[in-house]
């Protein structure tokens, strides 16, 4: 069986066999990539995989799981990105106006 050797940023190289790879190849260049739980300390790796890298990985029995890129991964967002403080206002924001929809909804026995 094909052993595939793979670096671990804590255990450094590891041996793999292509089942224990998942490779993802992309519909956009540049957004492919392979992972795997690393077989020393369990974590999940997740490196790039250029088309050399698929290609290689193809010919050393891994196989690969096509992914058709959304058009929303490729929009371009400016200004900053939203922070936790950002998704905690309006997770707030919106218990507010549950409660105000609660509290204005009539309470006689509506039939639908």
């Amino acid at each position: 069986m094909t052993t595939i050797k793979a670096s671990c940023p804590v255990c450094g190289d590891v041996d793999l066999t292509p089942t224990q790879l998942r490779l993802v190849v992309a519909s956009k260049p540049g957004l492919s990539f392979y992972a795997f739980r690393c077989t020393g300390c369990q974590e999940e790796i997740r490196r790039p995989a250029a088309e050399d890298v698929v290609r290689l990985l193809v010919s050393g029995g891994v196989t690969p799981e096509p992914w058709d890129v959304p058009a929303e991964v490729l929009e371009e967002h400016p200004g900053p990105a939203l922070s936790y403080d950002d998704l905690l206002d309006f997770a707030l924001a919106l218990a507010r106006l549950d409660r105000l929809a609660a509290a204005i909804a009539p309470t006689t026995g509506v039939r639908g």
